[in-house]
């Protein structure tokens, strides 16, 4: 059967090689350095786990991140082009990167030798695992039947419910990235202090500040109730994924708990995917970045067909 259309998007999504090979979903990766020098690409040249176990063991050393170029996407979208083949691409937040501008310009490029060439280029408004909870909701629209057109406006349409809670292992990443300025100004130099974040419409916001993982973890938990609380949607109207860095043993745990503490509120939910939250967000985070993404799902309700 003739794909109706197909999915890209930036490799912020962290989702894994097999499941977006499963989806039919392309990934544009994006690069990491732990030197400015020698760039590589992210699940292509190095593992997340080898770039994790280099961050843990080189203290004081500060990966960076860099886009990708406008030819790799150029490389993506030219397949699809030359059959005929409409794309939607997915990137992350404009707030933290310049993937979409890459991406618009190689649009341009193609379509000077593709006029007849598709290309819908979206800002997620949001990134990491998030991102690939918005990414999987595009192929299930896709999957189910829903045409180019109308999967675009739905994807525009739930977006904006989606949220980032999560906790990190120190404020060191942070501060050096320059990416919450507000959280760090609260914490100060407070021994052992650890921010609770909320990432909301490509904006990080402090949710709260707390002494050790155990107390922030609980925060994150509670923020997750808030908004289901909150929601006039019920549980099943939503994905809900846990991220985590360095350590998949606490994720899982993590989750685990998630699920007994949703279960015991009452909330019908069996299970909760566990995805690794990539390089491109693990720079700013470092190795210990760990909580939920939740978004509204494509197809509920009366959103069905």
């Amino acid at each position: 059967m003739r794909e109706t259309f197909h999915i890209i998007s930036d490799g912020s999504c962290d989702l894994p090689s097999a499941l977006t090979q499963e989806k039919n979903i392309t990934v544009v990766p994006f690069y990491v350095s732990f030197d400015e020098t020698h760039y590589f690409k992210e699940n292509v040249d190095i593992a997340i786990r080898d770039f994790y176990q280099m961050m843990v063991e080189k203290k004081g050393v500060y990966p960076k991140s860099s886009m990708p170029s406008i030819q790799d996407y150029e490389e993506a979208f030219r397949p699809f082009a030359e059959n005929d083949t409409p794309v939607i691409c997915i990137c992350i937040t404009t707030k933290f990167s310049g993937s979409m501008q890459s991406a618009l310009n190689a649009k341009e490029l193609i379509l000077e030798k593709y006029p007849q060439a598709e290309i819908t280029v979206i800002d997620a408004t949001i990134n990491t695992v998030l991102q690939g909870q918005y990414v999987l909701e595009a192929a299930s629209l896709r999957d189910h039947g829903f045409s180019y057109h109308d999967t675009i406006a739905r994807l525009e349409t739930i977006k904006s419910t989606g949220r980032i809670f999560f906790t990190v292992g120190n404020m060191e990443y942070l501060k050096h990235g320059g990416r919450i300025g507000k959280v760090a100004a609260l914490a100060g130099g407070a021994l052992d202090i650890r921010p609770v974040i909320t990432l909301e419409q490509g904006e990080i916001f402090p949710s709260g500040l707390d002494r050790g993982r155990k107390r922030t973890l609980k925060k994150v938990m509670a923020l997750l109730l808030e908004y289901l609380k909150d929601s006039p949607l019920g549980i099943d109207c939503y994905s809900i994924a846990v991220g985590y860095g360095y350590d998949r043993e606490e994720g899982i745990a993590f989750r685990d708990h998630a699920l007994s503490t949703l279960q015991e509120k009452g909330y019908t939910i069996d299970e909760i995917p566990v995805y690794q939250i990539g390089a491109t967000i693990g720079v700013h985070t470092g190795p210990y970045p760990l909580g939920f993404g939740i978004i509204e799902k494509g197809i509920h309700g009366d959103a069905e067909k």
